[in-house]
């Protein structure tokens, strides 16, 4: 076998399992997060807990992505990608297999915390690692399977939730403690990945990296094409915040937050949402809408690269206010207009929701994009904290209506932020897209 069949070989090999790693990783989140939506109520009757209680467990897990992505993006940067990759799957495990053995509400909500600590992990780690690895061509569709599946692992555990507790008569503990099963294959998939070849390259550790880019990413050519060891070093996490990296840390931020705050806060309460809505089939309602959200993350990873990033930003948020605005402003709409409605947010969040694993690993350098990651995921889940623990106390005193108002709002700041502060990043390589010294990276109009 010739030289450049080993080393396609080897680069379809790491790549694929490197993918499927990442991916089944934020399916796993999702899954996770999902799964809660559907047992909530049934943790509140079994515990006796009060809408206070019911709030903070809702909102646990985002609470612990906060504290954990900053914490552990920084740690990533420093101590390298592999090792933690494989320390929090770890975690996860253990975590989640927890789940089965509380009794008390604050004992569920440590743990929870916990879990959150290790998704925040996983969004800071995984997506960067998988970048540093992957071709500038076909990049942003790679990255936007992370999506794809993390709104499949949700859609399923939606599904598999419901099946459990009303066909199969489980008790919620062991419906939350199904995510441990899967963690057990990301495990397995993440023993003897190797290190990012760019982090090693930041390091100084040249000759580990080429040996890497030779054994599995197609060597010279592939070193060169992808113009490894260009990026100057810079001066560690004080960068986000100087002039150069500001406005990229400001956008990534305030985009990923004004995104995720509506769908965690409506979808974690799915079922209690479309209830006082007047839905016929609130359980039907959440189904079809995580549904719908998986069809939109599959559309978007399909039409990434052709749309460019910042089209498939913008639209869609101006969208998702719209049929917000509908919603709070009509709440005794016909059926189906509320349906259409929550469809076309559920479908446009999720195609836009692909470029939370793709802006921010493209938009920083790779000394500090991780710690990069974390800080724009960890001020995501403070909107998507608050919005999760008020939800259900704004459902039972400023109404409904008024909470889709505001998500409405959420949305229209997220165009405004998006058409001012975004690059277009299609097609170039993660050295320039990341680069604040030289050549800036195109506006569309």
């Amino acid at each position: 076998m010739s030289g450049g069949a080993e080393a396609a070989r080897g680069e379809r090999g790491v790549l694929r399992r490197l993918t499927l790693a990442t991916a089944w990783g934020e399916g796993l989140d999702g899954y996770d997060l999902g799964v809660l939506s559907v047992v909530l109520p049934l943790i509140a009757t079994s515990m006796h807990i009060s809408p206070l209680w019911a709030g903070l467990i809702g909102a646990s897990s985002l609470i612990g992505i906060f504290l954990g992505s900053p914490i552990v993006g920084y740690l990533t940067d420093r101590f390298g990608r592999r090792r933690l990759f494989l320390i929090d799957i770890v975690a996860f495990v253990v975590l989640g297999l927890l789940q089965a053995v509380v009794t008390e509400p604050w004992q569920l909500f440590v743990v929870r915390l916990l879990l959150g600590v290790a998704i925040g992990a996983e969004y800071a780690i995984g997506a960067a690692m998988l970048a540093e690895f992957a071709p500038t061509r076909g990049r942003g569709r790679r990255l936007s399977k992370l999506l794809v599946f993390w709104y499949g692992g949700y859609l399923v555990s939606v599904v598999a939730a419901y099946a459990l507790v009303d066909l199969a008569g489980w008790s919620w503990r062991w419906v939350l403690v199904t995510s441990a099963v899967p963690a057990l294959v990301v495990l397995a998939l993440r023993i003897g990945l190797p290190e990012s070849p760019r982090w090693l390259m930041h390091q100084g550790r040249v000759d580990e990296a080429r040996a890497i880019v030779d054994r599995h990413l197609g060597g010279e050519a592939h070193f060169h094409g992808e113009e490894y060891g260009l990026e100057k070093p810079g001066a560690g996490w004080r960068d986000l915040f100087a002039p150069g990296l500001r406005p990229r840390t400001i956008f990534v931020c305030t985009f990923w937050a004004c995104l995720v705050a509506p769908y965690f806060a409506i979808f974690t309460f799915a079922p209690q949402v479309f209830a006082a809505l007047q839905l016929a089939d609130p359980r039907a309602g959440t189904i079809a809408a995580n549904a719908i959200a998986a069809v939109g993350a599959v559309v978007g990873m399909l039409t990434i690269e052709r749309m460019g990033r910042r089209r498939q930003l913008i639209g869609p948020f101006w969208i998702m206010a719209a049929a917000l605005l509908v919603v709070g402003v009509w709440t005794h709409a016909p059926a189906l207009v509320i349906v259409v409605c929550f469809a076309l947010f559920s479908f446009f969040n999720a195609l836009s929701g692909n470029l939370t694993a793709v802006y921010p690993i493209e938009v920083f350098p790779t000394d500090v994009r991780s710690t990069g990651v974390g800080i724009a995921s960890a001020f995501s889940r403070i909107g998507a904290a608050i919005g999760t623990f008020l939800l259900p106390v704004g459902i039972s005193t400023i109404g409904i209506g008024a909470s889709m108002v505001i998500g409405a709002a959420l949305c229209a700041v997220g165009a405004l932020v998006s058409q001012t502060l975004a690059p277009e990043t299609t097609g170039l390589t993660l050295t320039r897209t990341a680069s604040v010294t030289g050549e800036p990276a195109a506006r569309n109009p």
